[in-house]
């Protein structure tokens, strides 16, 4: 998952990040997963956000969801224990 940690932080390829992979990330991370038909929903109780993230038909993730996901691993420092662990 480092590679996906990666290439998320990096920026460089917000379009081409499998949500399969992305979605592995944010539960290695430590949050919890909610599914509401095609919207998967994750949580953390050290995060006042929460992420909605649905795929793309291609199975990629949305460019903007990858983003969000960035902030808030950057804004948490959740990379720094990602290394950590």
């Amino acid at each position: 998952m480092e590679n996906v940690l990666k290439n998320v932080l990096s920026a460089l390829s917000d379009k081409n990040i499998k949500f399969s992979d992305l979605k592995k990330l944010i539960l290695d991370l430590g949050f919890s997963e909610r599914i509401k038909g095609s919207h998967h929903i994750f949580f953390k109780k050290s995060i006042a956000e929460i992420i909605n993230l649905q795929s793309l038909k291609n199975g990629k993730a949305k460019a903007y969801q990858v983003r969000q996901v960035r902030n808030i691993i950057i804004k948490y420092e959740l990379h720094k224990e990602e290394k950590n662990v």
